[in-house]
């Protein structure tokens, strides 16, 4: 089923190198059934693992030294989430985004920007659904912040400061664009590994995995070298092997 690659660098925009938090993601999907639907069909996408492999073992304990959340949340010594969180919606600019007040956002600011997730697989959840529902509003001060709080420190944290400085960033999707469904592909208490499943108000669907780091009391991205916060965004044809969950 696989199609040759050799045009795909130029065709995805998921390629493209640069400070791309979840804006980017969410205007190539918003660019949709188009842009999406360059990439080879069948790639990344064949055999997928079935919900209940989300069971990931991991260390004993997900509250070990150094787990406290920064703003009190409680910890969680599970390892894994083969069902759907019971989660309250809200909008984050136009993508509804959970929260729960034992789960997090344990902090909203005045400007919007919400940060501060329980120290469990659903806390790792809910904190790479909010870094995609900030990044969808187009607003610089919160890709600032997403920047600054967000992402683990290092060379991508620095290129994406670089790169917001500069005003090298992108606006927010101008259609509508929603959950579908997740995965949490690995977790201990230190990494988690989260895949997120979108579809967009054209029916495309897209896949792509955020790399959770718990540091400093509250989840944060871990970006690539270049400041991209994404780890192999693709086309899907369904949503075989993700857990269903979604606010509207």
């Amino acid at each position: 089923m696989s199609q040759s690659t050799e045009s795909t660098t130029e065709s995805n925009p998921f390629t493209r190198p640069g400070f791309i938090v979840a804006a980017a993601l969410v205007v190539a999907l918003v660019a949709a059934g188009i842009a999406i639907f360059l990439l080879p069909k069948g790639q990344n996408n064949a055999e997928p693992a079935p919900a209940s492999s989300s069971a990931v073992t991991a260390s004993p304990s997900a509250s070990s030294d150094g787990g406290k959340s920064i703003c009190g949340l409680p910890s969680s010594s599970e390892t894994s989430l083969g069902t759907a969180p019971t989660s309250k919606w809200e909008l984050v600019g136009k993508i509804a985004t959970p929260m729960d007040p034992a789960v997090g956002p344990g902090k909203t600011d005045a400007n919007g920007f919400r940060s501060c997730f329980a120290h469990s697989p659903t806390g790792s959840l809910y904190a790479a659904m909010n870094v995609v529902a900030l990044g969808s509003s187009g607003s610089a001060e919160l890709e600032r912040k997403l920047a600054d709080k967000l992402l683990v420190p290092g060379a991508g944290r620095d290129a994406a400061m670089r790169q917001v400085a500069a005003g090298s960033r992108t606006t927010g999707p101008s259609a509508p664009i929603q959950v579908r469904g997740f995965l949490i592909k690995s977790y201990t208490p230190d990494e988690a590994n989260v895949d997120l499943a979108f579809e967009t108000d054209k029916g495309a669907l897209g896949r792509t995995t955020l790399s959770m780091r718990w540091m400093d009391g509250d989840w944060k991205v871990k970006p690539a070298d270049d400041g991209t916060t994404y780890i192999g965004a693709t086309q899907i044809r369904d949503l075989s092997g993700l857990i269903l969950w979604s606010g509207v």
